[in-house]
């Protein structure tokens, strides 16, 4: 289902009566850095539960009331708990909980963009979930504090937008070398082989992966697997293709290997998860 929310952006809620979500584009100050940011939150109580795939996205979640149960590659438990956090790229299937109170923002950032936002090595933020003060400081808290006493969405998607761009403005430029090899990797659907891009670059591989994982989070063939994932995903969905066909344009050995790395990147088997979805 799609309706129209305050803003005139798309909101997307299965369970209107239980959530809202509302999403907005980033502003032109915005593009290339940050993908979409989302605003959510529950309306009636109950356990919501979600198993995100491994993506490409670096999240900042500011939260204005009950926390998150988050769980890396397992089911949460009760120690688990996250309000508001940054999350690094993780190559595996993330399992979120909520139980009917909560209420965020989401800014949903690209890998160099994170970089650029955060101003600290990815690889902190790799595999884990990291708390708002840790990462933006006395900034962040005042920032969540500015959020929660907005009106609506569209209040608090100017204020959040505003923060972000102006930090974006005052940043350091990615270094150009491991933009370019981002880019390629993204440009080739992962394909492209690392020693390929260490020769190009002039750098020995264990160069290219210190320098790599330090701007992005992970190494440029942890990179690849989820671009690669990502795309076979986009066109079983697109395209209702052969798995078999799938695999072979995605750059996998065969339809195991594309099995195989759906279970590590999505926690299920492609029918499993085609059929979730």
């Amino acid at each position: 289902m799609s309706v129209q929310s305050e803003d005139g952006s798309n909101q997307h809620s299965p369970g209107l009566d239980r959530f809202e979500m509302v999403r907005r584009a980033p502003g032109p100050s915005l593009q290339g850095s940050v993908t979409d940011i989302c605003g959510y939150r529950e309306t009636m109580p109950g356990r919501f539960r979600s198993v995100e795939c491994a993506s490409l996205t670096v999240p900042l979640v500011i939260s204005f009331a009950e926390p998150f149960v988050i769980g890396l590659g397992k089911e949460p438990g009760d120690n688990d708990r996250f309000a508001s956090f940054a999350a690094g790229l993780y190559a595996g299937p993330v399992v979120i909980e909520s139980f009917g109170g909560a209420c965020c923002v989401q800014v949903n950032f690209t890998p160099l963009g994170a970089r650029r936002f955060f101003g600290l090595p990815m690889s902190e933020l790799t595999d884990r979930m990291v708390g708002l003060d840790d990462v933006l400081g006395l900034e962040g808290i005042m920032l969540r504090e500015r959020l929660g006493n907005a009106l609506g969405w569209s209040a608090r998607f100017a204020i959040v937008e505003t923060f972000v761009a102006a930090r974006l403005a005052e940043a350091r430029e990615t270094q150009a070398e491991i933009a370019w090899a981002y880019d390629r990797i993204i440009v080739s659907g992962g394909r492209i082989r690392v020693s390929s891009l260490a020769d190009r670059l002039g750098w020995s591989r264990k160069h290219l992966l210190g320098k790599f994982s330090n701007a992005i989070g992970v190494g440029p063939k942890t990179l690849s697997r989820i671009v690669r994932f990502d795309r076979a995903l986009g066109l079983s969905r697109r395209h209702k293709s052969d798995w078999a066909d799938i695999a072979a344009d995605c750059g996998y050995a065969d339809q195991a290997h594309l099995v195989r790395e759906f279970r590590d990147l999505a926690g299920e088997t492609p029918t499993a998860l085609a059929t979730r979805a």
